[in-house]
């Protein structure tokens, strides 16, 4: 069994991914429009608020992890709130670059900061409204 985790935009999948790509390395595995995936009708038969340049199915990979990825009806498609995309980083630098480009025009949950479990760790949703944690983790040991 394999989890993954898909992502739903009001519109601005192909957005969010070059964001992606621009600032985490993603690499774009696949990418199809409701337009170049258009069944039986065309694209004239697209859910209400969604036009044939929207993204119908997406498949990305960032790191290690592949994620899918769609453009839903704008109405339909909420911002996540309780689920967080977790990045790990092995440097605070790169901590603090991850953090500072992705939370730009977004909504700061947790600035970016020292705890007692990471180096450096902050919470964030993107201006695509996908919810983050960058963390660059303490060593921990066992705990009583």
């Amino acid at each position: 069994m394999k989890l993954t985790t898909y992502l739903n935009f009001p519109g601005t999948c192909s957005e969010a991914l070059d964001f992606y790509v621009k600032h985490l390395g993603a690499k774009i595995l696949m990418k199809g429009t409701f337009g170049e995936m258009a069944g039986p009708g065309g694209p004239q038969n697209l859910p209400p608020g969604l036009k044939a340049e929207h993204i119908l199915h997406a498949q990305f990979q960032i790191g290690d992890t592949k994620l899918m990825a769609s453009d839903g009806p704008p109405e339909r498609v909420e911002p996540m709130r309780s689920a967080y995309l977790t990045l790990s980083v092995d440097s605070n630098e790169e901590a603090e670059r991850i953090y500072n480009a992705l939370s730009d025009g977004g909504e700061v949950i947790m600035k970016i900061d020292e705890t007692f479990f990471a180096h450096r760790f902050g919470q964030f949703r993107d201006k695509f409204g996908i919810n983050w944690m960058v963390i660059h983790e303490k060593p921990m040991g066992p705990r009583n």
